[in-house]
């Protein structure tokens, strides 16, 4: 079985879609199996993060971005892909370093996720971007 999740960004940052990941693997009606997730883009990522405080997604946000910053800061002018703008080299860089696909098992027909993870999609360009998580799940 196969869907898509569609995303709409509004700039960087991780945007969670646990919700809508369990909807559909409930009604898929697979007890035990593994969910397969891939984005289809390769300037942002998927991720398992912690989903109750939300200070978490800021000091990760911070703390890609400082790892990795725009073309702009005169540490990066090593970079020769600029022409997308200050954001888009660094982008990729980071969706290298973070996973682009999750496996999870599913469990009892729901997705095995622990108490406090959720399913996150880091966006790492600036601008809003519709962004497509392919899914599969195999029972």
């Amino acid at each position: 079985m196969q869907t898509e999740f569609h995303l709409s960004t509004r700039g960087q940052g991780l945007y969670e879609f646990t919700h809508d990941v369990q909807v559909w693997v409930t009604g898929q009606g697979v007890a035990r199996g593994l969910l397969t997730l891939f984005v289809r883009h390769t300037s942002c990522s998927l991720l398992i993060q912690e989903n109750a405080d939300p200070e978490v997604q800021v000091d990760l946000r911070n703390f890609f971005a400082r790892l990795v910053p725009p073309t702009t800061d005169p540490n990066m002018s090593y970079l020769t892909h600029t022409y997308e703008g200050p954001d888009d080299m660094p982008a990729h860089i980071k969706a290298a370093m973070m996973p682009v696909s999750l496996s999870i098992p599913v469990v009892d027909g729901a997705p095995g996720l622990g108490t406090w993870q959720g399913i996150y999609l880091f966006e790492h360009r600036n601008a809003p971007h519709q962004r497509c998580v392919l899914a599969h799940l195999g029972g």
